[in-house]
């Protein structure tokens, strides 16, 4: 009896021990979807220097927003504007001061072979739908109504615009064909896709105000603070700045 037992202690002792030890979650990053192909490549660069799993959740700052108010358990919010990651940090979401990390540039893309894009030549009829985010929760469909509007383009084109909730389904429309014509952030220029098939311009920027986008830390889970710290530092390191300059980002001064 006593050689079993000492068999059972040290056979399954390791077991029980590992079963009582769960492995830590990662950290998770809600991002704006203009940042997908960025955060992609700053997410990989960051874990290999760090060894710091992390989980990308995507969406339209709007949203990602109302889902942290409803204590999703995100660590970091990563948004496309100021607006919502002010807000939250006035509503006790975030005990850190958001912080700029970029300036978003907003470009007309096309991938039909036969269109060149151009704000005056949107109401020609080969156009008949044209993408943009929702101007109430998307910031770059926000900028892109800015620009219509002073460009007095709005009323001619209202009938062929088509909203996305975020940038990433302005993209899906545009890609597809959906759309023959879009307003989205100059990192999908970064896609395959756009690479190889894509006709874009970028949008001038005196027409919208500028996109500052912004960081902050949020509080829902404070067992993650110091991992959410060392991947601001990363960010704001000089090789996050070169990534986000690849994908067409302006850094701050």
């Amino acid at each position: 009896m006593r050689y079993s037992l000492l068999t059972f202690y040290f056979l399954f002792l390791p077991f029980l021990i590992s079963c009582n030890d769960s492995p830590k979650s990662k950290l998770t990053i809600a991002t704006s979807a203009n940042m997908k192909f960025a955060m992609e490549e700053l997410i990989s660069s960051f874990e290999k220097e760090n060894g710091i799993e992390c989980e990308m959740i995507l969406g339209s700052s709007g949203k990602l927003t109302a889902q942290i108010k409803e204590h999703a358990p995100f660590d970091i919010f990563v948004s496309a504007d100021l607006k919502y990651p002010e807000e939250l940090y006035r509503s006790g979401f975030s005990e850190s001061e958001v912080i700029i990390y970029a300036y978003g540039k907003l470009i007309l893309l096309s991938v039909k072979k036969n269109i060149i894009p151009d704000l005056n030549d949107l109401n020609r009829k080969e156009i008949r739908h044209i993408a943009l985010g929702n101007p109430k929760t998307a910031p770059y469909g926000t900028a892109a109504m800015e620009v219509l509007k002073k460009k007095k383009l709005f009323s001619d084109l209202k009938d062929k615009l088509v909203y996305g909730e975020s940038v990433s389904q302005v993209n899906q429309f545009i890609l597809s064909g959906v759309a023959e014509a879009g307003f989205t952030a100059k990192s999908v220029t970064m896609s395959p896709n756009v690479k190889e098939e894509g006709n874009w311009i970028e949008i001038a920027p005196e027409l919208y105000q500028p996109i500052a986008q912004g960081f902050i830390i949020l509080n829902n889970r404070k067992d993650h603070l110091k991992e959410a710290q060392i991947f601001q530092k990363y960010l704001l390191s000089e090789k996050g700045k070169e990534i986000l300059n690849k994908f067409g980002y302006r850094l701050p001064d």
